[in-house]
């Protein structure tokens, strides 16, 4: 309570007091009017008296309640009331700024995070894209498709490359199974799975299905068990993690796409890793034979700069034959001397097979290079020269010497949108391309292709 109140109070009871009192009667006598009057001044100052002491009393509380209260909120660490002005303190008490802020922060971390498609899936991501492209070839061919061209094949209109669509958990020690699951629809996913010779239909659209264990073996032994693209190979299927927008010879003829079997990785360190391979064979399935293809990986990687992977396969592949075994070693090299410039170089070798009327085993190889400029975030060029030999005509079905030259000019728009310009010219000794309905030995494109990527990890974008 405030001085002034408490004087005011007292006052107030004084007055009350005084009304009170009983009237005198005006019949007394005046002696009489003196001695009452006399008598009644004399207990009003007693009384006003006892007020003021009563008031010194409770003044004398107020001030040890507020310093007892003082004294708590220090023990305590509690914030201190202010005081604006007097003795009393301030009637609706003020903490400090630097004590409140801690409550408002923790105000704030108390507010829900907004629900987005990657806090739903959890562990499981959803990824994928969809690729198309128009490309023009200066032979016009009559059948509107370019030669010794796989993914895209088609010219002289819009093409549509791949719609994928990616569900995938990868093993952790906190949680050791795992799931990868790729489905599209294409031209590409129609070339993939038209190479599987026991085809029976159900996987149309699987590119990818395989469940992952993470064994706990030293820092963790994975294992896959499913339909899985090939390790070998300086390219991959998806356009967008390429540097080129087509594929290069030695992808289409030199390799398999994919194995159905298991597979085991091992990381020792970040330097070296080896896996191991067991499959029904070269783009099976279902198996042609009941022999079983193997391999190995081996991952070197000796400093940021440099990545080397070994890859080789070895295995019967002819159908209802176990005897002639197909091997092929590849060997994909990697060199970042900069932050933008990127070189990479790719050689292969397979042997094996034979065929009629070849007396001795086929065999085919070839080597390629890369090479790749980032200008900066947006804006990239790349350039790639391959030479193949299909010295039996094995894999192209015309014995031949091909070489092909690739520029490409890269912009990312939007920060999920690829966007890249092409000029190539693929060459041979023997006349496997079409100038109209006459064979002849080159051809010329140039490609226009968009891809659109989306990923419930990069939201944000």
């Amino acid at each position: 309570m405030k001085k002034g109140v408490l004087w005011m109070a007292a006052v107030g009871a004084a007055l009350t007091w005084g009304a009170t009192m009983p009237p005198v009667c005006a019949a007394q006598s005046g002696a009489g009017l003196q001695t009452a009057g006399d008598q009644s001044a004399a207990d009003l100052v007693n009384e006003v008296k006892e007020l003021r002491k009563e008031v010194e009393d409770l003044r004398a509380q107020v001030t040890a309640l507020k310093s007892s209260a003082y004294t708590a909120a220090s023990a305590t660490g509690e914030p201190r009331l202010v005081y604006l002005s007097g003795t009393s303190p301030n009637p609706t008490p003020t903490a400090a700024p630097a004590a409140a802020a801690p409550a408002q922060n923790a105000a704030a971390s108390a507010t829900p995070a907004p629900t987005t498609l990657s806090s739903l899936l959890g562990p499981t991501t959803l990824s994928g894209f969809v690729d198309g492209y128009y490309q023009q070839n200066f032979e016009n061919p009559t059948t509107r498709a370019s030669g010794l061209r796989t993914f895209d094949a088609l010219t002289n209109q819009f093409g549509l490359n791949l719609i994928e669509l990616v569900i995938d958990k990868p093993p952790a020690a906190e949680s050791r199974t795992g799931y990868h699951i790729a489905l599209g629809f294409g031209q590409a996913i129609n070339a993939i799975n038209a190479a599987n010779p026991g085809d029976v239909g159900f996987d149309q659209y699987l590119k990818e299905g395989y469940f992952s264990y993470l064994a706990p073996v030293g820092k963790g032994l994975q294992v896959d068990m499913g339909k899985f693209v090939t390790p070998a190979g300086a390219e991959v299927i998806e356009t967008k993690d390429n540097w080129n927008y087509s594929r290069s010879l030695l992808f289409n003829f030199a390799i398999p796409f994919f194995h159905y079997g298991m597979r085991a990785k091992y990381a020792f360190n970040d330097k070296y890793s080896l896996t191991g391979y067991i499959m029904n064979g070269w783009n099976d399935i279902v198996d042609n034979n009941t022999g079983k293809t193997y391999g190995m990986t081996f991952g070197w990687n000796p400093n940021k700069k440099w990545s080397v992977a070994e890859n080789y396969l070895a295995g019967p592949e002819g159908a209802n034959n176990n005897g002639d075994w197909r091997q092929l070693t590849d060997t994909v090299v990697t060199f970042n001397p900069t932050a933008k410039l990127s070189l990479m170089a790719n050689v292969d070798y397979g042997r094996g097979d034979r065929i009629v009327p070849v007396a001795k085993p086929v065999w085919w190889s070839g080597v390629a290079g890369y090479i790749k400029y980032a200008l900066n975030s947006k804006y990239a060029l790349a350039a790639r020269y391959e030479y193949y030999d299909d010295h039996n005509g094995f894999t192209t079905a015309t014995t031949q010497h091909l070489h092909e030259v690739t520029g490409t000019f890269e912009r990312t728009i939007a920060s999920h949108i690829i966007s890249r310009f092409e000029f190539r010219r693929d060459m041979s000794n023997q006349p496997v391309f079409a100038k109209g309905v006459r064979p002849v030995k080159d051809q010329n494109t140039i490609t226009g292709g968009f891809v659109f990527v989306f990923d419930s990890k990069g939201e944000s974008k």
